[in-house]
């Protein structure tokens, strides 16, 4: 029998549940209905239902879920329950926040190690991480175990950084710079890419306004 495809939305959507759940959680309240996830996070029920019953069946029907239980599968779905290391090139104004971030993530996915060409740069901290220059990526990399690098770097020089990362044996890839990266068969690249949404969201705003002055006339 041919596995399910699971298409991306889905497992885009996980994230954002595990998020809730875990708010649930830290508020002692230990089991929730699709109907009530549905209207905190704006989805539809059904489709949470769907999305979920991918993975398995977690609820009780007139029941709901047990928070606890369905963040304990989530993580394992999203491969959270195991340590995933990060390596980050790039020690701008947005490279040195995501390191300072990262001593409030609880997920076992952290930044181990940070890069950057600056020569300059070698040598100091940001939050307990020492900035490597790039010559140090891929020995880094094995020695580290790092399986996930983050791009925070000038579009110029972005698709430079990813073959390097690639080449050190990285298989997965978040973007921030904004171009659209080009990598081999069985690497995975995911864009963070600012400007497009802000981009995207002005057209919104457009549509918002218009819909405002449309309501005031009827």
């Amino acid at each position: 029998m041919k596995p399910i495809k699971i298409s991306e939305a889905v497992v885009r959507r996980l994230p954002i549940y595990l998020r809730f759940l875990n708010e649930l959680s830290l508020s002692n309240i230990q089991t929730v209905s699709s109907q009530e996830l549905g209207e905190k996070l704006d989805l539809n029920p059904a489709q949470i239902r769907k999305d979920l019953a991918y993975f398995g069946e977690f609820g009780r029907k007139g029941v709901g879920y047990n928070v606890d239980y369905l963040i304990e599968k989530i993580r394992q779905i999203l491969k959270l329950d195991k340590t995933m290391n990060v390596a980050l090139v790039g020690t701008g104004n947005l490279g040195r926040a995501l390191c300072n971030y990262n001593m409030y993530i609880k997920d076992n996915m952290k930044i181990v190690a940070v890069f950057d060409a600056d020569t300059s740069k070698k040598g100091t901290l940001i939050n307990r991480l020492t900035v490597q220059p790039m010559q140090e990526l891929s020995d880094s990399v094995k020695r580290l175990d790092i399986s996930v690098g983050i791009i925070t770097v000038p579009a110029a020089e972005a698709q430079n950084v990813a073959d390097q990362f690639v080449a050190a044996g990285i298989r997965g890839i978040l973007n921030f710079a904004p171009v659209v990266l080009k990598a081999t068969p069985g690497v995975r690249i995911h864009n963070a890419d600012f400007t497009a949404e802000l981009l995207s969201l002005a057209y919104y705003m457009d549509n918002i306004n218009g819909s405002k002055e449309g309501d005031e006339t009827q």
